[in-house]
């Protein structure tokens, strides 16, 4: 069994300010994806300005951030919203959805698109390998927060967290930051190289995501405000991963077998 490190989730004060880890860790996310999109830029074929992946980048992270909140209120947290509206505001608190948050940047992405003349697809496809980032550091947000975490376990990993009793639990923030993070963001690269038709990174990028989200809510626990929806074992995480699943495996199969237009590596 491991402690958790309990570390404080506030990571600095400017006077009555709070700076928190949670927060600096999506901004240290859409750092690293910012820095490594520009580096694409230097492609001699490369059709966007460093400056265009600047825009691109605010967009999809406006896009994440309200996406992200909104998402969490309606699909985890709508009794208590209407109860105290305030509570849409109140991020401090804690509460974003990733699911909310990916559509919320799409609808960043479609704005992006429309403003530089691009396919839908085409900004999804290039964006889809740098989202990992976002989504490791914001586990990690998580796990520092000592928020989201499983059910118990006798496993040799297991950790007691501060605010889940003496009892050793799954840490479940650090398997979703190992799969959604690091795991994810090696495949979507590899299969990048690989130069694959349009629309299937995206595609992948949904089916993985969807997957390795699906087997994890197994082992965490539901956001006590829901609990279970069916069966004992059904979660809302489950059931709004798997229409990415779904529309995953639709995608890379029309990629593939139905229109395979393959877009030049830049």
């Amino acid at each position: 069994m491991i402690t958790n490190p309990h570390i404080d989730p506030v990571a600095f004060s400017l006077g009555p300010l709070k700076v928190h880890w949670y927060g600096l860790m999506y901004i240290v996310g859409i750092g690293a994806a910012w820095w490594m999109a520009r580096l694409r830029t230097k492609a001699p074929t490369f059709p966007w300005t460093s400056a265009e992946i600047e825009d691109l980048i605010f967009y999809s992270a406006v896009g994440l951030m309200l996406g992200g909140r909104l998402g969490y209120i309606i699909f985890y947290n709508f009794s208590a919203f209407v109860d105290d509206p305030s509570i849409l505001i109140r991020v401090w608190e804690g509460g974003m959805s990733f699911h909310g948050g990916m559509l919320g940047a799409f609808a960043g992405m479609w704005f992006f698109g429309r403003k530089v003349g691009a396919r839908f697809s085409d900004v999804t496809d290039f964006i889809a390998p740098y989202v990992p980032l976002g989504l490791f550091t914001g586990r990690i947000g998580n796990f520092i927060n000592g928020e989201l975490w499983g059910k118990p376990t006798d496993l040799p990993w297991a950790m007691v967290f501060p605010t889940g009793g003496d009892i050793p639990r799954h840490p479940s923030q650090l398997y979703e930051a190992l799969l959604e993070g690091v795991l994810l963001f090696v495949l979507l690269h590899l299969y990048r190289r690989m130069n694959p038709p349009r629309t299937a990174m995206s595609g992948l990028f949904l089916l993985l995501y969807g997957v390795f989200r699906f087997v994890v809510e197994f082992v965490r626990l539901p956001d006590a405000q829901l609990g279970y929806l069916a069966f004992g074992w059904l979660t809302m995480g489950m059931v709004l991963s798997l229409p990415m699943i779904i529309a995953g495996l639709f995608i890379l199969i029309r990629a593939y077998w139905v229109r395979p237009i393959v877009v030049k590596e830049w």
